[in-house]
């Protein structure tokens, strides 16, 4: 079976920043959504954290992930939107990481799992980040807004983010 992918929105970070990529209104029209991201933050540090929250809820959230820094692999499960890591003022200079995030039946009655993937590549061996997640959001509403941001941070000029959504065909 085939499946489309049709851009909803994109949003490019200019030269002030900004906190965040906010996606509301999402049509109901698709099977599936897919968010793909290439961020840098100004925290100050190897990395940024990658926050992903939907409909604006922050206490429904269950995540399973596994992650790398350099060769050095680690486990961990947190209850909030904690999904990868991206780059930040200390990574290698004008490198973006880079997440994928996908949103299956966005639109059911279940509660909808996510997961996720994303990426920060370094010109340091022990600075590399590579994050696979899995991700639940305990609610039976359909999904109508995606937010991404990292705490405190904003997305430094050239971030961006699309949101695509999937028909099977």
């Amino acid at each position: 079976m085939a499946t489309t992918y049709t851009a909803i929105a994109t949003v490019e970070v200019g030269a002030g920043g900004a906190a965040g990529f906010d996606f509301q209104n999402i049509p109901q029209t698709y099977t599936d959504l897919v968010l793909k991201i290439s961020g840098r933050a100004t925290e100050v540090d190897n990395a940024t954290g990658l926050r992903f929250i939907l409909n604006n809820d922050t206490a429904n959230i269950t995540v399973k992930a596994i992650r790398a820094i350099g060769t050095t692999p680690v486990s961990f499960s947190i209850n909030y939107g904690l999904v990868g890591y991206l780059g930040a003022s200390q990574s290698t200079a004008n490198t973006f990481g880079t997440a994928d995030i996908y949103i299956p039946n966005y639109t059911s009655s279940n509660y909808k799992s996510v997961s996720t993937d994303a990426v920060l590549p370094s010109n340091t061996a022990a600075n590399n980040y590579a994050t696979l997640s899995a991700f639940l959001w305990s609610s039976t509403a359909a999904v109508t807004r995606v937010t991404a941001y990292s705490i405190g941070y904003d997305w430094v000029q050239y971030s961006s983010a699309t949101l695509y959504g999937i028909k099977n065909s």
